[in-house]
């Protein structure tokens, strides 16, 4: 099993777009991933998370306050103005701009930790930030959203800060308390082991249901709407990694840091924002009168499969510059 969870873990840009692949020719086969069952997946991938922290994860935090800080604020600032700037630009209907204004307010994202690490990152810091900014991320998530979004859309902020509590900090603190009190158990490294695989199969899960469901929309409205958004996610994505590294050079952080903080402002919780979106703006409530309002989960489910491939090739091009400095 352990070893099946490392092959997924290693190609789990490949298995998420496969997954997307299979809804969009099948979407009966994920057509039950919607609502309060994509809400319980990601909660699942959150307490994975929380099952591989442990007490000197959270002392990073006290540490190293004022790098964690910079992190923080850099991943709350750049990435949500970045996608109000976007959605401007492009002139985004307020369904699309909702969409990828969310993923621009959400934390980042889990597989950021990952990328660091095979970059030559600070992989401590990456912990770091990606644990502060998803503790943050119930507080600052609504209001930046309410605050960033069309004014002809509603935004429940109570109701978003309650659904990222019990999808987001409550598995998490879940998982952190089972690793320290049980994480010396063999059967429990067994355990932790398969996470990874578990993890990335959920992901996949959210994205292939994403995808049933916007099919539709998708047909409807041709390759230019898929086009569009994947311009738009590019656009954010990349931004994000070049004002990410920047700031870390504004900072004088060594290159290990700028890469770590790089990384973890362009990558985001795309599957955080993928299940806001259906349970806060594509409600069936909302698109028994206004069906174009599912294009909000659009972007998000982008968002998840690209973020792990552009991921992926920046740490690989940090790579091949050590190569090239080094030969």
């Amino acid at each position: 099993m352990a070893t099946i969870s490392k092959f997924l873990a290693a190609h789990s840009t490949a298995y998420v777009v496969l997954a997307a692949l299979i809804a969009f020719l099948c979407p009966a086969t994920f057509s039950w991933m919607r609502g309060d069952i994509s809400s319980m997946v990601l909660g699942f991938i959150m307490l994975t998370m929380g099952l591989t922290l442990t007490a000197k994860d959270f002392q990073i935090l006290f540490s190293r306050p004022m790098d964690i800080f910079i992190g923080a604020c850099a991943q709350y600032t750049l990435m949500p103005l970045i996608a109000f700037t976007l959605t401007r630009l492009f002139g985004l209907n307020p369904y699309m701009s909702i969409g990828i204004v969310l993923v621009g307010c959400c934390p980042g994202g889990v597989s950021s930790n990952i990328m660091s690490y095979l970059c030559k990152g600070d992989v401590a810091y990456s912990v770091g930030m990606t644990t502060a900014s998803t503790l943050l991320a119930p507080l600052l998530t609504p209001l930046l959203v309410w605050w960033l979004a069309d004014t002809r859309i509603e935004v429940d902020t109570l109701g978003m800060f309650r659904s990222i509590c019990l999808i987001t900090l409550l598995p998490v603190t879940i998982g952190f308390l089972t690793n320290h009190y049980a994480g010396h158990t063999e059967r429990f490294q067994r355990l932790r082991a398969c996470l990874p695989g578990l993890s990335v199969t959920g992901l996949a899960l959210i994205v292939g249901g994403v995808v049933a469901q916007v099919k539709p929309q998708l047909m409807l409205s041709g390759i230019g709407l898929f086009g569009l958004t994947i311009a738009v996610v590019f656009c954010h994505n990349t931004l994000g990694y070049l004002t990410g590294y920047f700031v870390g050079g504004l900072c004088r952080f060594n290159v290990a840091k700028r890469r770590t903080l790089s990384i973890e402002v362009g990558m985001q919780n795309a599957g955080m924002a993928t299940v806001l979106a259906t349970a806060f703006f594509a409600t069936p409530d909302i698109l028994a009168t206004q069906p174009e309002a599912i294009l909000c989960v659009v972007p998000c489910a982008v968002s998840c499969a690209y973020h792990s491939i552009s991921g992926t090739i920046l740490a690989g091009l940090f790579t091949s510059a050590d190569r090239y400095k080094n030969p």
